[in-house]
């Protein structure tokens, strides 16, 4: 799939409301359309309105969401564990003033002195090449158990132009390579033991694991190999339509961490077209006590926000015994 420049998106978005502009003051030039003429004004103030807000204001914006989650089976050594979530940073698209940004956003997870901060996928738009700018920076986030990633459809191959198998495996090295090179422990269906004094939990990350056209790549038993089912697992997994078809199945899975919808980026009092595509497409959900919490993300490959600002959530764990 070709990808455009992310600013050809907002030139294509203008042409479109500048040809419906055209359209509405053309049937307007009839008398008989009264009530066309008198609506024709808002609809433009509204179509305009939100184009340069959602491709300004809103897209620039940051929020920090703070979530408490309680659970029976969390080790009381970990009552109050704090997690961040951030997620769909899209790289190949911050540019310019958008930068900034990144930076708000860096500087919010590190004053949350977080136990461990969890990325769950889509550093770039479709080359590694739009990381390496930022290494320095998107390295210098801190958390006391450290940063731990997955991949996203975006960070494999799927949207290179070219076939050849060299390019391909070149990119999808670098890339991995890239979380290294930041201090980042990128979780290709493994996972990590975070101790307290005797008590444990489980730290686990899945490939991508999408539908359709997108990689489908996650395994959870290895991600899971020689784990508990006594264990508290915390499943860091892109896709959330992964939950329900593979990790609620096939693990015991506590709470699981998503993005990849943004939102779907557009909102009209709180209701997003995204979930007319997905079942889980932004915030908590349960099913039985097990968790999911898909994060609307930082950015998108088109820059471009209306009531659904960029975001990173802070998690803390607290256990239902207290």
């Amino acid at each position: 799939m070709r990808l455009l420049d992310p600013d050809a998106y907002l030139w294509i978005m203008a042409a479109l409301l500048a040809i419906l502009t055209f359209v509405l003051l053309l049937l307007c030039r009839n008398k008989r359309r009264k009530r066309l003429r008198r609506l024709t004004p808002l609809v433009l103030l509204l179509g305009w309105g939100s184009f340069y807000y959602g491709s300004s204001a809103w897209v620039r914006q940051l929020e920090v969401r703070h979530v408490e989650l309680a659970f029976d089976d969390l080790p009381e050594a970990f009552d109050g564990y704090k997690i961040v979530l951030f997620s769909d940073v899209h790289l190949g698209t911050l540019t310019d003033s958008r930068q900034a940004l990144l930076q708000r956003a860096v500087d919010s997870i590190n004053a949350q002195e977080a136990d461990i901060v969890a990325f769950t996928g889509d550093l770039q738009n479709r080359e590694p090449e739009e990381i390496m700018p930022y290494v320095p920076l998107l390295g210098s986030i801190k958390a006391h158990d450290g940063i731990y990633s997955v991949m996203g459809n975006h960070d494999y191959t799927m949207y290179l132009d070219t076939d050849d198998p060299f390019i391909i495996s070149r990119n999808l090295g670098l890339t991995m390579g890239l979380h290294e090179e930041m201090g980042w422990t990128l979780l290709n269906n493994t996972r990590q033991i975070i101790r307290r004094d005797t008590a444990r939990i489980v730290i686990a990350g899945m490939e991508n694991d999408g539908e359709g056209r997108f990689p489908e790549l996650g395994n959870v038993n290895t991600a899971l190999w020689g784990i508990s089912r006594n264990d508290f697992v915390v499943m860091l997994e892109h896709d959330p339509t992964s939950w329900r078809r593979k990790i609620l199945p096939h693990s015991h899975t506590q709470l699981t961490l998503s993005g990849h919808t943004h939102g779907g980026q557009v909102a009209l009092l709180g209701w997003s077209p995204a979930s007319l595509l997905y079942r889980e497409c932004g915030g908590l959900y349960e099913i039985r006590g097990r968790r999911l919490f898909v994060t609307k993300g930082l950015g998108g490959v088109v820059p471009f926000r209306l009531g659904v600002p960029p975001e990173i959530v802070v998690i803390t764990l607290r256990t239902s015994k207290n």
